[in-house]
């Protein structure tokens, strides 16, 4: 191997087969492939997300209702049979806290949780939580369990 036989790797340099906007001659000339007049014809040119040709766009055309309250606080639930498998599975014995339900990947560490009341809880437990439904807060103290709100 030497100077005169080094090439790159196949499918390393991808090149086009015309040079656009070299003169008449090489068949891509004049208007470089880009056709005549018009916006995309133009440099600089890019189109507006969600642009229809003029038309009246999606976004534009459906109807706006309802009422978004930026205040809301978004909790991530955390139901009662999740609890129990927990418990069934041995990997908590009678407490849970807010540390315990991020570290098991039932929530995020920056998400408000909230105990809600699916399924049926066996063991007495003390439950930390930033929030209870009510049933999910009956059915904790009904098996001699504490819910205590952050």
């Amino acid at each position: 191997m030497n100077l005169s036989n080094l090439q790159p790797a196949s499918g390393a340099v991808q090149k086009n087969a015309k040079r656009l906007g070299r003169g008449q001659g090489s068949g891509k000339g004049g208007t470089a492939a880009r056709g005549h007049k018009g916006a995309k014809s133009r440099s600089g040119y890019s189109r507006k997300l969600g642009f229809e040709g003029g038309q009246m766009p999606l976004q534009r055309r459906l109807p706006k209702f309802g009422f978004t309250n930026i205040n809301r606080t978004e909790f991530a639930g955390v139901n009662l049979d999740t609890i129990q498998a927990l418990v069934d599975a041995k990997k908590i014995k009678n407490s849970i806290s807010l540390e315990q339900i991020i570290e098991f990947r039932l929530a995020n560490k920056n998400e408000f949780v909230k105990i809600l009341g699916r399924g049926v809880l066996k063991s007495s437990l003390k439950i930390t939580a930033h929030k209870f439904t009510a049933t999910a807060k009956a059915a904790i103290e009904a098996v001699g369990g504490e819910a205590i709100e952050l």
